[in-house]
C-alpha cells in the first residue's frame, strides 16, 4: 500500500523488537483511549519471546501507525490452537486507508506459518466500523456475549452472597 506520504510496511514483532513493541503498544492504548502504564523491559522481552503471542506493527516512514496483538490458545477438543485477536488499532489519521487490512494479512501469514487457522476477534456491536471491517475480511459474526470481570477489585455483593 502506498500513498503520497510513502509505503506502509507491516511485520510481526519478535524478541529483538522491544523498542518497536513499546511504541506500538503505546499507540494502541492511545487509539483506544485507555490508561496504560509503561511496561518493563523484561515484561516486553518475555511477551515477544512467547510462541503463543503475535504482535504486528504497521510503519509509515519508520513511524508506528498501527498494531495488532493476538494470543494463541490451546484447544481441548483437539490438539490444536486457535487465535484470539485482542486488539487491532490504527492511528486515526490512517484509518480506512488499508493499513488494518495489511496488518491482518501479515497476522494471517504468521498464524498460518504457526499452523493456526481458526481465529476469533471480539467487536463491540456499537463499533460499526470494526464490524464492517471484519465482515469485509470474510469474518462471520457470531451471536455471543462477552463478560468482563475485574477480579482484582474487592468482591461484589453477589460474590459475598448478599
Amino acid at each position: 500500500m502506498t500513498d503520497h506520504a510513502g509505503t506502509v510496511h507491516t511485520r510481526r514483532l519478535g524478541p529483538d523488537d522491544r523498542a518497536l513493541a513499546r511504541v506500538t503498544f503505546g499507540l494502541m492504548a492511545a487509539v483506544f483511549d485507555v490508561e496504560s502504564r509503561p511496561l518493563s523491559d523484561s515484561y516486553i522481552d518475555t511477551l515477544l519471546a512467547r510462541d503463543d503471542f503475535f504482535a504486528v506493527a504497521a510503519l509509515l516512514n519508520g513511524e508506528v501507525i498501527g498494531g495488532i496483538t493476538t494470543h494463541a490458545l490451546p484447544m481441548t477438543t483437539s490438539e490444536r490452537r486457535a487465535a484470539f485477536i485482542y486488539d487491532v488499532a490504527v492511528h486515526a489519521a490512517h484509518q480506512r486507508t488499508g493499513v488494518g487490512r495489511r496488518m491482518m494479512q501479515t497476522l494471517r501469514d504468521a498464524l498460518r506459518s504457526a499452523g493456526i487457522g481458526e481465529v476469533f476477534v471480539p467487536a463491540d456491536n456499537e463499533d460499526t466500523h470494526a464490524l464492517r471491517f471484519y465482515e469485509a475480511l470474510g469474518g462471520a459474526a457470531q451471536p455471543v456475549t462477552i463478560f468482563d470481570f475485574d477480579w482484582a477489585m474487592p468482591a461484589s455483593r453477589a460474590e459475598r452472597g448478599a
